[in-house]
């Protein structure tokens, strides 16, 4: 899907609940204090509408740290995939490229979000953590005058000449990624103050050199960290078009 197209996606689901499966969904817009603050995070309450709950386990675990994703896909698709029926792979909350924060389930319970060979243990460690994804199509690669995604049907994502939507920076492989938006960074700035409020986990981050890399040190680490830190082949989130240090920035301000 062309990056320009990708507003109006987010849009028609937005009105119609629909997901890229044609499964229907209620949204339910809501807003929530932030602990400690003079703020609320606004969010759309997600849940399929036939009230299956069957992608995420119905029992509350401590959390100690909050793990970042981006889906390698478009808002319509990552919504079907994280509520698979029976399928326990998703995560919390989704943020679309308009900013918009999906909640999928409360965050006191869990579900798989690492994968096998997850540093400390896929279960353990998706327990102990929360994910969340931003949407966004991850790496790409380049033919012709054009980027395209990395999957079998590849389509045209941007244009060589469309510098605002991706950069150029090599990594596990790849030599481009997509970018993320404005919206996004507000949004996610929100949600981390929020739950790390919430659930009591340090604002803090990992230095520069490990936040790219997977060490064994990551399954202790109390704070935020990203998907590449439990996983050192097979996942690119997130890669090296991310700001991180706006990030951080907001969320210690």
């Amino acid at each position: 899907m062309h990056v320009e197209k990708i507003s109006d996606h987010e849009q028609d689901f937005d009105n119609t609940g629909i997901d890229s499966d044609g499964k229907q969904h209620t949204l339910i817009r809501k807003a929530v204090e932030i602990f400690g603050e003079d703020s609320f995070m606004y969010y759309v309450e997600t849940r399929p509408s036939s009230g299956d709950e069957s992608y995420f386990y119905q029992s509350r675990v401590d959390k100690d740290q909050i793990v970042l994703h981006f889906t390698m896909g478009y808002l319509k698709g990552d919504i079907a995939t994280l509520t698979k029926a029976d399928n326990h792979v998703s995560v919390p909350f989704l943020i679309g490229r308009n900013g918009t924060i999906y909640n999928l389930f409360s965050s006191y319970y869990w579900s798989y979000h690492l994968g096998p060979g997850a540093v400390g243990g896929n279960m353990e460690r998706s327990q102990a953590s929360i994910g969340i994804e931003l949407s966004n199509i991850g790496p790409l690669k380049k033919i012709g005058d054009n980027l395209v995604n990395t999957y079998p049907a590849a389509d045209v994502y941007c244009g060589l000449n469309q510098t605002e939507y991706y950069c150029a920076n090599s990594f596990r492989g790849y030599d481009y990624f997509a970018g993320f938006t404005e919206n996004q960074y507000t949004s996610l700035i929100t949600l981390l103050r929020y739950l790390t409020a919430r659930y009591k986990i340090p604002r803090e981050f990992q230095d520069e050199p490990q936040r790219f890399e997977t060490t064994p040190e990551v399954s202790g680490f109390k704070g935020i960290v990203s998907h590449v830190n439990y996983r050192a082949s097979g996942k690119t989130d997130f890669g090296p078009c991310f700001d991180w240090n706006r990030v951080i920035t907001g969320v210690k301000a």
